[in-house]
């Protein structure tokens, strides 16, 4: 098992003084699967009026503050110990057929959190669209595996598209990144959704962080570690939900830690909510994932 400690610290500067605002951050991992949460807590800058935990309809953890007095700034610092267990992968080629995956999950009558139902649909930020059919078509000859195709979904992805921050924002749509083959982890979990989606197939977006590790010779810069999004693709009842990262090529496994599951980025969203401000405001985010221990 793997221990991690991870800190994140999200600041927001406004133009001007915000006399009023509501958020919901989620920002804390919850024990679930083969994640353990030893510890967490949360410090907010200014002290919130009002703060409340909770879940969403998806499990996730929330926290609901209301900031009444007038502020010009705002910092959340989130700290958490995870212990992650080793991830038994399933075989690719021993996974269902896709198209009886998703004969199930479009008869399924579960509507339970995890219920691949919810996943098929198009959501705010992942349309069904033509573009990401006939990009997966090929991909999922009748017959083939659903993982087999899902991976080669993910790895023709990663083949085709440019990692670039400066091409896209949270709020660019998935058919305007899909279109110049450029963008983020956030981008390519969308593209990948929508085209599995449009097969008909459930899949679910999930946010947390991602370990990195530096160059030989190189220190482990504070910080460098980032918020992450990979696709979790539902492959039947034995075999469950995958978890894929199209942005390296690779399955979720050791160096991913789950935050948040849902059906796009805005179910996800570390911070959401409302202010009243008349200027212009800036962010910044810095992660640091730390491998503490790891026992045999």
């Amino acid at each position: 098992m793997t221990v991690y400690d991870i800190r994140q610290t999200t600041s927001y500067a406004y133009g001007s003084f915000v006399p009023f605002a509501a958020h919901v951050l989620r920002l804390m991992p919850l024990s679930a699967g083969r994640l353990d949460v030893l510890d967490c807590d949360m410090v907010i800058d200014p002290v919130p009026s009002e703060y409340a935990v909770g879940r969403d309809f998806f499990g996730n953890a929330t926290t609901h503050i209301t900031l009444k007095a007038p502020h010009n700034r705002l910092t959340v610092e989130s700290r958490s110990v995870v212990r992650l267990a080793p991830c038994e992968l399933v075989e690719p080629r021993d996974t269902p057929p896709w198209e009886e995956v998703r004969r199930w999950a479009h008869e399924t009558a579960s509507l339970a959190r995890r219920s691949p139902a919810h996943q098929i649909f198009a959501s705010r930020h992942v349309p069904l669209d033509a573009a990401f059919l006939d990009y997966a078509a090929a991909l999922f000859p009748p017959g083939r595996p659903v993982l087999e195709g899902a991976l080669a979904l993910m790895e023709r992805i990663r083949a085709d598209f440019t990692y670039d921050p400066h091409a896209t924002d949270v709020m660019t749509p998935a058919r305007v990144a899909f279109a110049t083959r450029r963008g983020v982890c956030q981008d390519f979990a969308h593209i990948m959704i929508g085209c599995l989606r449009s097969l008909g197939l459930p899949a679910a977006y999930v946010s947390g962080y991602l370990r990195t590790h530096p160059l030989p010779g190189m220190a482990r810069l504070e910080g460098a570690d980032a918020m992450h999004a990979w696709v979790s693709v539902w492959c039947g009842e034995e075999a469950g939900w995958q978890d894929l990262d199209p942005t390296n090529a690779m399955r979720a496994e050791r160096d991913h830690v789950l935050l948040a599951f849902g059906r796009d980025y805005s179910d996800v969203s570390p911070i959401d909510g409302v202010i009243f401000d008349s200027g212009r405001h800036s962010l910044s985010v810095a992660v640091d994932v730390c491998e503490r221990v790891e026992d045999a």
